[in-house]
């Protein structure tokens, strides 16, 4: 069964750090596309970062480059975002996402990742 766990979110001030942890079952990471998605109340949900497969690549939005890192941990079969100089725009809904095998690269499309994981909040206060 294909299972994606997040954890790690909570509730820091800001400028503070969270990291944010998707483990995966089911399947590996390092084959897949993962996306870290938020969706802020009222808002869509949105991706903020992607990793392709095999180090085929990462991306950021504009809203996050600099400040989030996502990384890819094969031995542990977890992706995670490490959140810096978190600000109150950050509170969110977190979800990690992954797409099929044999599609290696992230998209910004939520209807192309076959697997989600159930969320993790995050709430940043001023």
């Amino acid at each position: 069964e294909v299972q994606l766990v997040e954890s790690g979110g909570g509730l820091v001030q800001a400028g503070e750090s969270l990291r944010l942890s998707c483990a995966a079952s089911g399947f590996i990471v390092d084959d897949v596309a993962v996306g870290w998605f938020r969706q802020a109340p009222g808002k869509d949900r949105v991706l903020v970062s992607g990793i392709s497969s095999a180090d085929r690549g990462t991306y950021y939005s504009d809203s996050v480059k600099g400040r989030f890192t996502i990384s890819r941990d094969n031995a542990k079969n977890t992706v995670y975002l490490q959140m810096n100089s978190l600000e109150p725009e950050d509170t969110a809904v977190y979800y990690c996402a992954a797409r099929s095998s044999g599609y290696y690269y992230y998209s910004g499309f939520q209807d192309e990742y076959d697997y989600w994981g159930q969320g993790t909040q995050v709430t940043v206060s001023s």
